[in-house]
């Protein structure tokens, strides 16, 4: 695990959602994709999906029906309202079409990126600051009873407490990487990596 990159991409996320941009991407690596996903359930992203080098097309762009077979599918989904929510296995839409969801991924990994959609409330961005815990030099770990006194607004092992409304702490365990509440639920301990507010 190389903390270096994640301190480069902790100030590219920084500096993406300073500068409003609603996409930007880094590089792919098993600990910047879950770290990514638990941003993505904790809610301060909107999505996460892997590309290559050219941002992929948004979902909606991608389908454009005609507006008979809309009128068709209005018709559809008002007798059967099921078929608006399709099974994972079920590729058709309801409108019988095959679907059209995809997204060229190289298969060089180097081309590979991650692509991520930032988030913004009432014109600021949900995610203002991310900072590194652990650094290249100096890796703190924590257990169950420190992350337990950081997530309640106290300092522990050299860590602040989680003070600001919403703050989140990602900690790499033996389970994943995990939020510091879950942790505390959970009673195990890790690696601080990041906090973000």
């Amino acid at each position: 695990m190389s903390l270096v990159n994640l301190a480069h991409v902790c100030s590219h996320m920084q500096n993406a959602s300073k500068a409003r941009l609603g996409l930007t991407s880094i590089p792919v690596s098993k600990l910047h994709v879950n770290l990514m996903l638990g941003l993505q359930r904790e809610g301060f992203l909107s999505s996460v999906t892997l590309g290559g080098p050219t941002p992929p097309k948004p979902f909606v762009l991608q389908e454009q029906p005609d507006p008979a077979a809309l009128e068709n599918m209005a018709q559809k989904l008002q007798e059967q309202p099921w078929h608006a929510y399709s099974a994972p296995e079920n590729k058709k839409s309801p409108l019988g079409q095959e679907r059209v969801y995809e997204v060229n991924v190289p298969e060089n990994p180097a081309r590979r990126r991650l692509w991520l959609g930032l988030k913004y409330w009432n014109n600021e961005p949900v995610l203002k600051n991310m900072k590194l815990i652990s650094k290249p030099t100096r890796r703190i770990w924590l257990t169950s009873e420190d992350l337990s006194k950081i997530t309640r607004t106290r300092e522990s092992s050299f860590v602040k407490g989680l003070t600001h409304p919403g703050e989140c702490m990602f900690v790499t365990t033996d389970r994943g990487i995990l939020e510091a509440r879950d942790c505390v639920e959970r009673r195990i301990g890790g690696m601080a990596l990041c906090r973000m507010w």
